[in-house]
């Protein structure tokens, strides 16, 4: 057997001025290419989470491995460049900078990365702003002047540029009905297929769970490895 893309292992973390950790002993294991349901109420420690995988913190004990680097061990600098090389992120509030265009907003993906920027085509991110059904005329048009299924594709296309290990999803369909959230759901699943990448969707809403290969929930990670179905 192959080791995980992705492993926590009785992670635990307070934030600073905290009587009480937000997260205890957390274990949680993420196979490459998997797609993984992650539930949890406000105030469950699921932002945490996100912030110790992506490596804004380091836990105060406990282990981080990814693609066998040590994550937690790693200096804040050196985390934040891992980061960029090998996670994407789909914000709740997308965090697209408001005076760019579409096409530059997802080139931002590849900024701060040469690993993604190598892997990445000159046209790719038009091609991904199309997979996610952003129409072209759209590309140009500044991200504050985008509905917000429109901006939700944007934030989706860069996240995937540069075929990254890890989709990290917080809370991305939360402002959507239900149709517009099933084809958003659907255009991603096949670009995150299509990138090979593995994809760690939080939020509340439990319906979607059936979709993904597996489906987890907070209180149950510190229990059971992360292995226990929601």
């Amino acid at each position: 057997m192959t080791d995980p893309l992705l492993e926590l292992d009785d992670v635990t973390y307070a934030w600073p001025g905290d009587d009480a950790p937000v997260l205890a002993s957390v274990s949680l294991a993420l196979e490459a290419g998997e797609r993984v349901f992650l539930a949890g109420a406000s105030g469950s420690g699921k932002s945490t989470l996100l912030a110790l995988i992506g490596g804004l913190v380091a836990p105060a004990k406990g282990a981080i491995r990814f693609g066998g680097t040590r994550v937690d061990t790693l200096k804040r600098a050196d985390r934040d460049r891992f980061r960029a090389d090998h996670l994407g992120v789909i914000f709740q509030q997308f965090n697209l900078l408001p005076w760019l265009d579409a096409i530059d907003n997802v080139r931002l993906g590849c900024r701060f990365s040469t690993a993604r920027a190598r892997r990445t085509s000159v046209d790719e991110p038009g091609r991904l702003l199309g997979a996610m059904g952003l129409p072209e005329a759209a590309w140009s048009r500044r991200a504050d002047r985008l509905s917000v299924g429109q901006q939700q594709r944007v934030a989706a296309a860069r996240a995937l540029i540069g075929r990254p290990g890890l989709i990290l999803a917080d809370e991305p369909t939360s402002a959507l009905d239900d149709d517009r959230r099933d084809d958003f759901l659907d255009l991603l699943f096949d670009e995150v297929r299509n990138a090979g990448s593995a994809l760690l969707f939080v939020s509340h809403d439990r319906r979607l769970a059936d979709r993904f290969d597996r489906a987890l929930s907070m209180d149950s990670l510190a229990s059971d490895a992360g292995r226990t179905t929601c």
